[in-house]
């Protein structure tokens, strides 16, 4: 069964300040407001990050977006507001750095040569 998108959810207690929040992160406004209490991001063209309003699940979502250079990505986040956790490494020359959204999703940075 082949697939086309991916589409990531990221449940929030309310939607308004979530949004403002992920503005920051992606530093423009949402691609697409299809309905009340959504908003989404087209991250690439078959990948996107939707937030939906949804107190009873907000708060547990981990999303990894893969960056080109994650000190760059870091720095822009602190002009946006945003302070992102200690970078972190991982196998190889994989690097990575963690911010939350005001829910408490986890937005993982990750910088990885090799998925370039």
């Amino acid at each position: 069964m082949p697939f086309t998108r991916v589409l990531a959810v990221a449940p929030v207690m309310a939607i308004e300040p979530a949004v403002e929040w992920y503005e920051r992160l992606f530093g423009r406004p949402a691609d697409a407001r299809p309905m009340d209490g959504l908003a989404d991001w087209h991250v690439s063209p078959q990948a996107w990050l939707q937030v939906f309003e949804s107190p009873e699940h907000a708060g547990g979502t981990l999303v990894n977006l893969v960056v080109v250079d994650l000190d760059q990505a870091r720095s822009d986040l602190a002009d946006r507001g945003i302070r992102a956790g200690e970078i972190q490494s991982g196998a190889g020359e994989v690097r990575f750095a963690a911010v939350h959204d005001p829910d408490g999703n986890r937005v993982t940075l990750i910088e990885n040569p090799v998925a370039g």
